[in-house]
């Protein structure tokens, strides 16, 4: 992965980063924050509120906004979270160190949070609170083995199918899909059309919602049944 990573400011004050080897940003430049919550809060992780417990799987762990997020919100709610999460490339501590999502955030912990997050172990269960049990993998979703029906939730933040096809790929939605419980949901930016009918394919009920910012749609699908 490229280590010429550089920073952008998105319309709401919050960063992005550019990757040049994949002429990619890692958020959207309308709202990094914004796109988060909607995609991945919103749609996502409020879904299962009720629960006692909610174990959330991510693909593609990058700046670590999601999380931080998920964390936030399972304080407030005091919501038990398992946080499972997946990231190749790692960004260094340099430029993590320089994102400012935790100092836009409410929340005044967001800073300790956000810096406990990065410098937890790699392959291992860290207790970071009550309520928020982490464990971050330096893997691809390729690569890694997952538990069946375990997952309430899945965040789906890779970089897009026409920059990293390989992660896109039907087999790995395969996974996906037996690694959710019943009812377990996925939640993404992407909107691609192949892509809703390989989620189709692999057994989710696809669903396309309207997408954060100026973005027509996003999609979202459920484990129905077992396959």
């Amino acid at each position: 992965m490229s280590t010429n990573i550089s920073f952008i400011l998105c319309s709401d004050g919050s960063h992005t980063l550019f990757n040049p080897e994949l002429n990619e940003t890692y958020h959207s430049k309308h709202g990094a924050i914004q796109e988060s919550i909607y995609v991945y809060i919103e749609k996502g992780l409020l879904l299962f509120k009720e629960l006692e417990k909610v174990n959330v799987l991510e693909v593609g762990f990058g700046t670590g906004l999601n999380a931080l997020l998920t964390w936030n919100k399972a304080e407030e709610l005091k919501l038990k979270v398992e946080y499972h999460t997946l990231e190749p490339f790692p960004l260094s501590k340099e430029i993590t160190d320089q994102l400012n999502y935790p100092s836009l955030l409410e929340d005044p912990a967001s800073t300790e949070r956000f810096k406990r997050m990065h410098d937890a172990a790699w392959e291992e269960k860290v207790e970071l609170s009550e309520y928020f049990t982490f464990y971050k993998y330096q893997t691809t979703l390729e690569e890694k083995s997952l538990p069946r029906d375990t997952f309430n939730v899945c965040y789906f933040d890779a970089f897009a199918p026409n920059r990293q096809a390989e992660v896109w790929a039907e087999k790995n939605f395969k996974k996906i899909f037996t690694s959710l419980k019943e009812g377990g949901i996925l939640t993404t930016y992407c909107a691609q059309a192949a892509f809703k009918r390989t989620l189709k394919a692999v057994g989710f009920e696809v669903k396309s919602l309207k997408g954060p910012l100026f973005k027509k749609e996003m999609t979202w699908g459920r484990k129905i049944n077992s396959k």
